[in-house]
C-alpha cells in the first residue's frame, strides 16, 4: 500500500521533475464549475467575517495507522502528515511538476552524486523555532541509521552516502550512485529538537503530546483512536494560512450514513471507500446544492498473489498455497477474470479497464501489454494452462493436484469495500467454472494475516504519485521484512532478480525519456511474473455541497481528485461558502449525524478516505498512498 502515495500507498510512487521550480496556476472547483486559482500564491484572507471559527470536518472510513511520519502507510495518515510537515519539494497542482517546499531550489554537482538544497528562511516550527537544513539532515540521517525510522520511507535514503547541513540554509546530500528521485523525496521533515528525544522509533506513534510541533499548513491539536483527528490552521505558514480555522478528520464506518448526511446538509464533502458507489453518485447527481466530481483517479485496483512470504535472508513463513508458485497457475487465474464485466457491472463505467501497473493518468509511465503478451479473458486457455500445470478436473469437475487434494484458494477482502465483495462473487463464479474453489475472507482488519503471509490472494491497490519510484520499490527484494510477520516496505513479498535489476537502472537514469522506458520495462516484467493483476483504474468519485464550499482545488487542475492529493492543495485552498452552516458530531461519536451548531461552521465528510492502502495495516481497500 499506499499512496502511500502512496497512499501507503500508500506511501503508496513519488516525484521527479525540474532542478529549479517555479509557481504555476491551479484551477479550483467551485459550485459545480472550474475557476482559476493559484495554489502557489499566499492564501487570501478569511472567506467571510462570520462570528466564530470555521471548521472543515472530513469524515473518513479508515482509521489512522500512525501519526508518526516514520511509520505511517495509510493514505489518511500520510495525507495528514502532508498537512503537518513541509517536504523539501511539493507537486504543482496544475501539472504535477516539482515546486518549492521547504527547499526553494535544488541543484546537482556535475557528476550528479551531490545535491545541494537551499532551505527557505521563512519557515518556522509551531513552537516558534526556525526550520533549518539541520532539521532535514537529522531526519534523513535518522532514517539512514535507525531501522524503525526507515519503516515507511526508507527506500528514499537507501542510496544516500552522507547528509550534512553546512549552514542553516544549505542541505547537502551525497549519493552512492545517481538517483533520479532527488526532486521527489517524499519525506516529511521533522523538528530535530522534538524528535531527538524519541527512544524507539518503531513504537512511537506521535499521538500523546498536543499540539504536535510542525511547520505545515495545519497543526495537529488532538486525536482519539478510531474517532477523530483535529488540526488548526497554521497562521504562520509561509505559503499563507488556510481559510478554514480548523480541520477535523472524523471516522465514519457507514458510507451510506455519510451520503445521507451530505443530503441533509449535515456534512459538506463525501468520497467513498475508496469512491462513492455508482448508486450513491447517481443518487446525488441531481440533488440540490450538491456537485459530484467524477475524474480519472491516481490509483489502481488489483488482484495480488502471495508468492511465498519470506524474509530478506530467505526464511520462509506463512501458509500461501504452493500451487501459486507456478506461473502457469497464476496466469490461468488471471485469464479467467473478465475485466470488462468488472468495469461494466461493478464500477458501472466509473473506472478504466486495468492493464499495466501505472494508471493512464500518468501518461509518461503508462504501459499496456502487447497483443501476444496480454493475459486476456480466455477461459479455454486458462483451463489448458491448469491442465499443463498438473491440476486436472476429476469426475466431479473439481481441479485436483497430483496429491489428490482439491485446488482451493482464499482471498483477503476488505469488509468496508463493496468492490471487493462484488468482485469476490464474480471470481467465485469464474474460477468455479474452472473447477477451483475460492473462499472470500472479508475482514475489518486484514493486516495481521497479510503481515503473516497467511493468505493466498488479496485485493490490493495503491495511490500512485507522479514519480512512480515508491510503488515500484515495494516489489523489490530489499523491501522484504527483516523478520517474519514484521511490517516492512514490501507489498506482497515479491522478490525477482530481473525486476530488481531494472529497478536499479531506472532509479539511476536522469534522462526522462530513457527512465520512462525503463519504468515501462519494469511494468512489463511485473505483468509477466503474474504476481499482480491490475483489474481496474477507478475514477475518483466524490461529492460536496456547493452551499458549504465555495471553491476547492482539484489535482490535476483540469480533471482531478479532491481527496488524497499529492500535496495539501484541497484542504489548504478550501474556501467556506458565504453564510454556510452545517453540523458536527461530538468528539465521542464515531459515526453520528451530528447536531447543528450555527452559522459560519462548515463540515466536510469524506466517507472512505485512504489508497490506496496501507502497506502495513490494510484495514480498508484504500489504505495506502
Amino acid at each position: 500500500m499506499v499512496t502511500r502515495a502512496s497512499s501507503r500507498t500508500p506511501r503508496p510512487g513519488r516525484r521527479l521533475r525540474t532542478l529549479l521550480a517555479s509557481g504555476a496556476a491551479a484551477l479550483a472547483l467551485t459550485a459545480g464549475a472550474v475557476v482559476p486559482g493559484n495554489p502557489l500564491a499566499p492564501a487570501p484572507s478569511e472567506a467571510r467575517a462570520d462570528d466564530g471559527k470555521t471548521t472543515l470536518t472530513v469524515a473518513v472510513a479508515q482509521s489512522v495507522d500512525s501519526l508518526s511520519p516514520f511509520l505511517a502507510q495509510r493514505l489518511l495518515s500520510t495525507s495528514i502528515h502532508r498537512l503537518m510537515y513541509d517536504y523539501l519539494t511539493n507537486y504543482d497542482a496544475k501539472d504535477n511538476k516539482a515546486i518549492p517546499g521547504l527547499a526553494t531550489a535544488w541543484e546537482p554537482s556535475a557528476d550528479k552524486l551531490t545535491w545541494t538544497y537551499t532551505i527557505r528562511p521563512d519557515s518556522k516550527w509551531s513552537d516558534g523555532q526556525q526550520a533549518t537544513a539541520e532539521d532535514a539532515a537529522w531526519t534523513f540521517n535518522k532514517m539512514m541509521t535507525d531501522e524503525g525510522a526507515a519503516t515507511s520511507n526508507g527506500s528514499f535514503v537507501g542510496n544516500f552516502e552522507k547528509v550534512t547541513a553546512p549552514s542553516k540554509d544549505k542541505l547537502v546530500i551525497q549519493l552512492k550512485e545517481p538517483q533520479a528521485t532527488m526532486a521527489a523525496l517524499d519525506v516529511p521533515i521533522v523538528p530535530r529538537h522534538v524528535w531527538e528525544k524519541v527512544e524507539d522509533f518503531s513504537k512511537f506513534n506521535n499521538d500523546k503530546d498536543f499540539p504536535v510541533v510542525g511547520n505545515g499548513p495545519f497543526i495537529l491539536t488532538d486525536y482519539k483512536v478510531d474517532s477523530f483527528v483535529k488540526l488548526k490552521a497554521n497562521k504562520d505558514f509561509w505559503r499563507g494560512s488556510p481559510k478554514f480555522d480548523e480541520l477535523v478528520f472524523r471516522y465514519y464506518k457507514d458510507q451510506d450514513a455519510a451520503v445521507a448526511a451530505l443530503r441533509k446538509g449535515e456534512v459538506s464533502f463525501v468520497a467513498g471507500s475508496p469512491s462513492l458507489t455508482p448508486a450513491q453518485s447517481a443518487s446525488l447527481e441531481n440533488a440540490p446544492d450538491i456537485k459530484v466530481n467524477d475524474a480519472p483517479g491516481r490509483r489502481f485496483f488489483a488482484l495480488a498473489v502471495n508468492p511465498g512470504a519470506r524474509t530478506k535472508d530467505g526464511k520462509k513463513f506463512g501458509d500461501g498455497h504452493p500451487a501459486l508458485l507456478d506461473q502457469k497457475v497464476r496466469h490461468a487465474l488471471f485469464m479467467a477474470v473478465d475485466r470488462k464485466t468488472i468495469i461494466d457491472k461493478v464500477f458501472q463505467g466509473h473506472a478504466v479497464e486495468g492493464e499495466g501497473y501505472i494508471p493512464p493518468r500518468f501518461s509518461d509511465y503508462f504501459w499496456k501489454p502487447s497483443d501476444g503478451q496480454k493475459l486476456a479473458y480466455d477461459p479455454a486457455k486458462a483451463s489448458a494452462l491448469l491442465d499443463e500445470a498438473g491440476y486436472k478436473k476429476n469426475s466431479a469437475g473439481k481441479r485436483v493436484g497430483k496429491d489428490g487434494k482439491p485446488l482451493d484458494f482464499r482471498i483477503l477482502c476488505h469488509a468496508t469495500d463493496p468492490n471487493d465483495k462484488a468482485i469476490g462473487k464474480y471470481l467465485q463464479e469464474w474460477w468455479g467454472e474452472q473447477g477451483i474453489g475460492l473462499k472470500v475472507d472479508c475482514l475489518d482488519n486484514v493486516s495481521d494475516p497479510w503481515y503473516a503471509g497467511e493468505y493466498d490472494l488479496a485485493f490490493d491497490g495503491w495511490s500512485v504519485n507522479p514519480d512512480p519510484d515508491f510503488v515500484l520499490s515495494i516489489h523489490t527484494c530489499a523491501a522484504l521484512p527483516s523478520k517474519a510477520k514484521e511490517s516492512a516496505a514490501t507489498d506482497n513479498f515479491i522478490c525477482d532478480k530481473q525486476y530488481d535489476e531494472l529497478y536499479k537502472k531506472q532509479l539511476a537514469e536522469y534522462d526522462p525519456a530513457k527512465r520512462a522506458d525503463l519504468v515501462r520495462q519494469l511494468e512489463s516484467r511485473l505483468y509477466d511474473t503474474g504476481y499482480m493483476n491490475v483489474m481496474a483504474y477507478p475514477n475518483a468519485v466524490e461529492a460536496y455541497r456547493t452551499d458549504h464550499i465555495e471553491s476547492i482545488t482539484t489535482m490535476p487542475a483540469a480533471a482531478g481528485n479532491i481527496y488524497g492529493q499529492d500535496g495539501y492543495w484541497s484542504w489548504w485552498s478550501a474556501v467556506p461558502a458565504a453564510g454556510a452552516s452545517s453540523s458536527s458530531s461530538s468528539d465521542s461519536g464515531g459515526s453520528s449525524t451530528g447536531v447543528l451548531i450555527g452559522v459560519g461552521i462548515a463540515v466536510v465528510v469524506l466517507a472512505g478516505g485512504g489508497l490506496l492502502f496501507a502497506m502495513r495495516r490494510r484495514s480498508t481497500a484504500e489504505d495506502r498512498e
